[in-house]
């Protein structure tokens, strides 16, 4: 008799520890509409920077492999860092952009260009900001000092 109470507190446990996990709130990667979202954002910011005559000096000399390795790598990158299944395989940020140059002005440009994106796909301005503040984590290993 003692086993099957066990038994019957066991799995009133289990489903009281499923339900509970099942009604957390879902991750700023669900919100943002998963992978193929966050690729359609990262190719259309992409293609800002890449044509944006102030950037023109980050891109050049890249062949088309090198871009979609680069795109594969944000697309992991924010895949990761936003709560998804991706994991991210590229370099340390302080390591990617070493020596390139990159100024608090590009930043700026980067991140107005990275909110008409977001703009562009109508993403909340909670999930916007969720996005924003996670890459401002970044800034202090891309910016290089003057």
């Amino acid at each position: 008799m003692n086993i099957k109470i066990a038994a019957t507190a066991c799995l009133c446990a289990l489903l009281f520890a499923g339900s509970a996990f099942a009604q957390q709130a879902p991750t700023l990667y669900k919100r943002l509409g998963g992978y193929d979202a966050l690729a359609a954002v990262t190719d259309d910011f992409l293609a800002r920077l890449s044509t944006d005559s102030q950037f023109a000096k980050f891109f050049t000399g890249h062949g088309t492999d090198s871009i979609k390795r680069i795109r594969q790598h944000i697309v992991d990158q924010l895949c990761a860092a936003t709560g998804g299944p991706c994991v991210y395989t590229g370099r340390d940020m302080k390591t990617a952009h070493a020596g390139l140059g990159i100024t608090e002005k590009d930043w700026d440009v980067s991140v107005k260009d990275l909110i008409a994106t977001l703009d562009k796909f109508n993403v909340p301005a909670k999930e916007k900001d969720e996005v924003l503040g996670a890459i401002s984590g970044l800034k202090k290993d891309i910016v290089e000092k003057p």
